[in-house]
């Protein structure tokens, strides 16, 4: 797990506990350190942890391939694209669903101003040599 990912399934978690009770950041904080995980396996209300992980990273990796052609990806953008990827669900409440993604993205563009820049593949290049 990348550590803005992280920071930002951690920052949602402080902002939702009210909503979702205090054991919310624990739950983010296992789910962490779990393998691998699909969005799938934590649309269930009780592993509210898992999905918070699973939006930042889709949230994220949305982010960088955005940025790839747009320098700063509008909120609207990644927001709209996290809900046509995410599966949708009855298990969830929509406006709960919507609540995350919008504090997911919230949270991940506040980690990408954070973040020092990554060098370019040509720069690397560049810097190497032939």
């Amino acid at each position: 797990m990348t550590e803005p990912i992280a920071t930002v399934a951690r920052a949602v978690a402080a902002q939702l506990t009210d909503r979702y009770g205090p054991r919310l950041p624990g739950d983010v904080e296992a789910a962490l350190h779990q393998p691998q995980t699909r969005p799938e396996q934590y649309l269930d209300p009780v592993s509210i942890g898992g999905l918070v992980v699973s939006v930042a990273t889709l949230a994220w990796t949305i982010y960088k391939d955005l940025s790839k052609s747009t320098p700063e990806p509008k909120p609207h953008v990644i927001t709209r694209t996290i809900r046509l990827q995410l599966p949708a669900t009855t298990d969830i409440n929509p406006d709960d669903r919507d609540r995350i993604i919008d504090a997911v993205v919230t949270e991940t563009l506040h980690a990408a101003e954070q973040a020092p820049p990554q060098p370019s593949i040509e720069a690397d290049q560049e810097q190497r040599g032939p």
